[in-house]
């Protein structure tokens, strides 16, 4: 099984994850972080960052934990052919370089599109979601991925291709409240906005993965389940699919977002049971990674936790989705790593879940209870 984790925050930015970048801003997304930075400051933070916040130094760290996959979200503009961004894929080739140093296996991910096809800040543009109404921006996407195949086809580290990130689904949506959670900067230019229907989305993932084949015959291409896993039906069975995966992302705050905070305990059974089905009803038909998960359950009563207390629950908790995972091929933690101090971010980043020991150690299997 594949046991690997998000480099998140790095060529793709969230406020959260890095917000010391946002500093001195009024920006909550990256697009508009671009376009309020002036051009010297852009290129002088985000070159800093980008050459800092992840090295060979984090790749022999996550070999050393026994990490052995990367999941690397990249921006549309990765190659640096649309104004204001400048590209990243220099940054891009030295990470396959460390990967195959340090015998570590590289998903790639295109994580934004122009427009976003979620809304929120991990597609670049809160409270926008208008990517798939605009055939040149669709066509921009099946272009970027297919640079990145024809760049990396070959590469011995390359694990997969993934198509696209979160493409959102209309219950998502709704349980998010993407318009208000993630409200846009220019609600004039948000208007028209919605979730990516499914008949689009399979119109696309058919000329992507056309797209990538027609490249690399035998690299492995991703599709993410747009959180909508019961409208696959037949979808990934078809014969003319090969060598494909389903990425499917299970995070315990959805799942607090749905039903509430509850009984902790119960709450615990639940979640295990409903995660374990749903990785085994993908695998069924057709290999699952589960691409994005962490231990935030976004819970009030979990955070009064005595830190003794903490240490059990978030231990039986992890080892409770670890236990869900065993029908998928892999898992990627998200995220590596946060600049922030808080409680919550130590949820989130690998390095400090697993030295406060949250995770297993080695995250190489299921710690005893």
């Amino acid at each position: 099984m594949i046991r690997g984790v998000n480099l998140g925050g790095w060529l793709v930015l969230e406020k959260w994850i890095t917000p010391a970048l946002f500093a001195g801003t009024s920006a909550e997304d990256e697009a508009h972080l671009w376009t309020e930075l002036s051009d010297r400051g852009q290129r002088e933070l985000l070159s800093a960052h980008r050459d800092a916040y992840i090295t060979e130094r984090d790749f022999a760290d996550l070999a050393s934990r026994r990490i052995d996959a990367v999941r690397i979200p990249v921006p549309y503009f990765v190659f640096g052919d649309h104004q204001p961004y400048f590209g990243c894929v220099d940054h891009l080739d030295r990470a396959f370089a460390w990967a195959e140093r340090h015998r570590i296996a590289v998903l790639l991910d295109l994580h934004t599109v122009p427009d976003s096809q979620n809304g929120h800040d991990g597609g670049g543009l809160c409270g926008v979601c208008k990517w798939h109404r605009s055939p040149q921006h669709v066509n921009l996407a099946l272009d970027v991925l297919e640079q990145l195949t024809r760049r990396y086809r070959n590469h011995p580290s390359l694990w997969g291709i993934e198509v696209l990130n979160e493409p959102i689904s209309a219950e998502m949506w709704d349980l998010i409240d993407v318009p208000h959670r993630y409200p846009p900067a220019d609600p004039a230019y948000a208007r028209g906005s919605e979730p990516i229907p499914t008949d689009f989305l399979k119109t696309f993932y058919e000329a992507a993965y056309r797209k990538i084949r027609s490249h690399a015959p035998t690299v492995r291409v991703v599709f993410h389940d747009g959180f909508r896993g019961a409208e696959w039906s037949g979808f990934f069975t078809d014969p003319a699919l090969r060598r494909v995966a389903v990425d499917t992302h299970l995070y315990l705050m959805h799942h607090t977002m749905a039903v509430g905070d509850g009984d902790l305990d119960n709450y615990l059974t639940t979640i295990a049971g409903e995660f374990t089905r749903t990785v085994r009803q993908l695998a069924r038909t057709v290999p699952v990674i589960v691409g994005e998960w962490s231990l935030d359950t976004s819970s009030p009563r979990a955070e009064k936790k005595t830190q003794a207390e903490k240490l059990s629950y978030y231990r039986v908790l992890a080892n409770a989705q670890l236990r869900a995972w065993r029908s998928a091929v892999g898992w990627f933690y998200w995220t590596y790593k946060l600049q922030t101090s808080t409680a919550t971010a130590d949820l989130w980043d690998l390095r400090r879940a697993t030295d406060m020991g949250y995770l297993p150690r080695a995250v190489t299997g299921i710690q005893s209870r």
